[in-house]
């Protein structure tokens, strides 16, 4: 069985998070109307934890395989500059983002859910599979989160990122005094 969550990193945390996004920043479903407009649902506490990091220098970029106006609207809405959109290629993706960011892929965090995920999950240092993946991908992955895609998944790794630099207790005393940004 996997563990719960990785170890903690030594004396590199993670500076990069990549996620996908349909079954991974959503719960899988889209729902499409008569008229084509499509709708998908994204956790908002997947929200914060992103927005978390990016105020707290960790880069994040999105690859998705498949092209939405939703997707990039979200990350726009949350500050994600990084987004790749109808992406079949994702490691080849992935290396030129880590390329771009001069980030080495054993500093990068890649989370994903299905079978085409596995090409980026197996370049980076932390790949991760949610807790409803396929099975393949759970294999591949050092760690499985315990929440589901859309479901809270991602804000499980933004938080175990934020506590490998040290700034998670930090962040939560902010919250409770309200001195926040």
């Amino acid at each position: 069985m996997k563990p719960t969550t990785p170890t903690p990193p030594g004396e590199h945390p993670p500076r990069l998070l990549v996620l996908d996004v349909d079954g991974v920043l959503t719960d899988n479903r889209l729902s499409i109307s008569e008229e084509g407009h499509s709708a998908m649902n994204f956790h908002v506490p997947d929200g914060a934890g992103i927005r978390w990091l990016i105020e707290h220098g960790i880069q994040v970029a999105w690859i998705s395989g498949r092209n939405s106006k939703v997707t990039a609207m979200r990350a726009a809405e949350l500050g994600v500059s990084e987004v790749h959109c109808g992406i079949r290629d994702k490691a080849s993706c992935l290396q030129q983002v880590l390329d771009r960011l001069s980030i080495g892929a054993s500093d990068a965090v890649y989370v994903g859910d299905d079978l085409i995920d596995l090409p980026p999950m197996a370049l980076v240092g932390v790949p991760v599979a949610v807790a409803d993946a396929h099975p393949v991908v759970q294999e591949a992955a050092c760690w499985v989160t315990g929440r589901a895609g859309g479901q809270g998944a991602v804000r499980e790794v933004c938080e175990w990122i934020l506590e490998a630099h040290g700034v998670w207790e930090e962040l939560v005393n902010r919250q409770l005094t309200g001195d926040t940004p």
